[in-house]
Order: C-alpha cells, then structure tokens, then sequence
C-alpha cells in the first residue's frame, strides 16, 4: 500500500474553496448563522412515518440541541469556506439514530445533486451492512460520495468500511491542514486526517471537541476543494485517480 501525504497549502487543493461544491452534513443538525458555518442553504430533518419502515423528511424541528453537526460543519468549513452545506438531521436529544434513518438521509441528500455526504456518524452493527450498503449504492448512482469513518478504538464502522466508501481514519498527530491517502494495489483508497476541529478562541485544545468525526469532517473540506478543481469527478474512483501522484 502506498500513502501520500497532502497538505492544504499545496497542489492540487491550494487557491481553492469548495466553491459550487454541494455538501451534506448528515448529522444532529447545523447551527445556521454561528459565526464558524455561516449560511445553510437548506435545513431538514427524517422522522419516521405512519408505517415505522418509511421516512418523511420534515422542514420544522432542524434546530441543532446538541451542537455535534453544528461542530462538524465549521470544520468542513474551515477547510472548504466555499461549499454549500445542507444539513440533514438525524439526531435530536442523543447521539443515537437507526440505520433506516440514516439510510434515508443519506438518500434523501444524494437525490438532492450533493457531490458529498459527510456522515461523522456511524455503527458497529454488522446486520445494518444491507440497508447502508443500498443507501450508499444508491447515493454513488446519482454521482455523490459518502465520506465516513473506516475504523475508531478497534472497532469497525458502518458504512465507513463498505465498498464504495470515503474510508477516513484518525491520526491524533496531524495538523489540520495534513491529509494522508492511501493507494492499495486493489485499486481502492482511504484517508487519514486529524482528529481535531478548527480552534475555539480562549480553549486549549484538549478542551475542544475531538475525534474520529472530525477526521471525517477535515476530508470532506480536502474533497470539496479537489471536486471544485475537478467537476467531472463524481466517483472515489476519479478522486483517487487524482491524487495518485506525488503529494
């Protein structure tokens, strides 16, 4: 396996920011506003309908209770000042959801002409590899790219490690502006990025929020710079074929 490393600053991401790059962040909500996200061109939430196995998607309740998507969005945006985000809700109170909902969300986004879909979620559930797997399938037709974690703490991650998947891993020793990709001679990649956010004024990092989500969230701003050079690209795939030369 082969890795090459990347930073902010350098080719091919320098001089760009995500402009006209849709994103998505799949999560407890977006603060739309907060002087870290800015504007949210669209805030929705899924609940679950009458029959338990379907989903609406409601327009009232997107507020953000637990600040986690509120979070993630300022780190997409850190990095990708540019894009425009939507938010999808699939939290509310805790941090907890089912693979229908998410299944939904991530659909719900790909219909909406997103190029990516950033899910700093996940689950170890190996019985919810089918409906995220579809999900994911359906989301790659219509030319949009989950970005999830791969693997945290030894644990494996849905959809984070199913085919066809943004892989991200965390390196605690990363700089924001770093990005690792890794080339297996299967012709598949993945990505390792910092776990930390953009920096709270006055809060020693530490005391910031931290974590595997935020290695998500730093990729997809890598991504939504790579995409915005590169609009034909709407496969992993065509991403990886990019980046295969030297960082």
């Amino acid at each position: 396996m082969k890795a090459v490393h990347f930073r902010l600053d350098g080719p091919p991401f320098a001089g760009r920011t995500g402009r006209g790059v849709r994103v998505a962040v799949v999560d407890s909500g977006v603060t739309g506003g907060h002087p870290h996200v800015g504007v949210v061109s669209e805030s929705v939430r899924v609940a679950a309908a009458a029959d338990p196995s379907e989903f609406a998607i409601r327009t009232d309740d997107v507020l953000d209770r637990m600040g986690h998507g509120t979070a993630v969005a300022a780190a997409i945006r850190e990095k990708a000042p540019g894009a425009e985000l939507v938010s999808v809700k699939v939290f509310d109170r805790a941090l907890t959801t089912s693979a229908g909902t998410l299944a939904r969300g991530i659909t719900w986004a790909a219909d909406r002409d997103v190029r990516l879909i950033n899910l700093s979620l996940g689950t170890a559930n190996a019985d919810r590899a089918g409906v995220l797997g579809a999900a994911v399938a359906h989301a790659a037709e219509r030319g949009a790219i989950v970005v999830s974690a791969r693997e945290s703490g030894g644990v494996a991650w849905l959809p984070g490690s199913l085919a066809g998947v943004a892989a991200v891993d965390v390196d605690w020793e990363f700089e924001r502006d770093v990005l690792e990709v890794a080339f297996a001679d299967t012709g598949t990649s993945s990505f390792r990025a910092s776990a930390y956010p953009r920096p709270i004024p006055g809060v020693p990092r530490e005391r910031n929020l931290s974590g595997v989500s935020f290695a998500v969230a730093n990729v997809t701003g890598f991504l939504a710079r790579l995409i915005e050079a590169n609009p034909g690209a709407r496969t992993l795939g065509a991403l990886a074929t990019l980046l295969q030369g030297p960082g």
